[in-house]
C-alpha cells in the first residue's frame, strides 16, 4: 500500500459516509473484513454486520462533512490516517464533531480487510 492508495480509499470511504450510501460504503470492504468501530466496541466481522451498523449510525446523521490526512504506511502494510467529521443530529438539534485515527489494511484489490478507529468527539448546539 502507498499513501496515494490510502488517500484514494479514504476519499471513497468519505464520499460514501457523506452520501449515506451503504452500497458504496460496503464496497470499500472485503467480504470478511474486520471493522472495530471504536476502542470499546466488539469488532464487527463481514459486510452484513458492517452495513447494518453503518445504516443505523447514519440514519441519525445529516449534513455529514468528512476529511482526512494520510499519515504513514507501516512496515506491515497498514495505513495510518487522521480523520475528522462534522454532522448535524436532527433528533437533538446538535452538531457533532469527531476526530481520530484510522488503521487500515487493504487487499490487492484495494478493499479493506481490517479497519480500526479511535476517536474523540464533542457536541454543540446547531
Amino acid at each position: 500500500m502507498t499513501l496515494d492508495e490510502l488517500d484514494d480509499w479514504l476519499d471513497t470511504y468519505g464520499r460514501a459516509w457523506e452520501g449515506k450510501d451503504s452500497d458504496a460504503f460496503i464496497g470499500c470492504f472485503a467480504p470478511d473484513a474486520l471493522y472495530a468501530w471504536g476502542p470499546w466496541d466488539e469488532p464487527l466481522r463481514g459486510r452484513g454486520a458492517i452495513r447494518e451498523r453503518f445504516e443505523r449510525a447514519t440514519a441519525r446523521q445529516e449534513a455529514v462533512r468528512f476529511g482526512h490526512e494520510p499519515l504513514a504506511i507501516t512496515p506491515n502494510e497498514r495505513g495510518i490516517a487522521r480523520w475528522w467529521v462534522s454532522m448535524t443530529i436532527p433528533a437533538d438539534g446538535t452538531v457533532e464533531e469527531d476526530e481520530g485515527i484510522f488503521l487500515v489494511s487493504l487487499d490487492a484489490d484495494g478493499r479493506c480487510t481490517e479497519f480500526r478507529e479511535w476517536w474523540n468527539g464533542r457536541s454543540r448546539p446547531a
